[in-house]
């Protein structure tokens, strides 16, 4: 897995496999709260239904420091 995160935005991508090409995630289900109410996860799948990848909102709070200080920075 890869992860890209935007510190602007304290939002990550976490990557399942190669890099996820634009237009490539077909569906997506959204508005996933994790316990406690921090932040949103938003899970993306191709045409045939994997998983490809998930985007985390308010990643610092749903990220461990050591994954976003190797993560990707965009």
């Amino acid at each position: 897995m890869k992860i890209r995160y935007d510190p602007e935005a304290d939002a990550a991508y976490l990557a399942v496999g190669p890099r996820v090409a634009d237009g490539e995630a077909v569906a997506q289900i959204p508005e996933i709260y994790p316990p406690g109410g921090r932040g949103e996860i938003i899970l993306d799948f191709d045409t045939e239904g994997h998983v490809i990848g998930m985007e985390i909102l308010s990643a610092s709070a749903l990220l461990r420091p050591e994954a976003l200080a190797e993560a990707e920075r965009i």
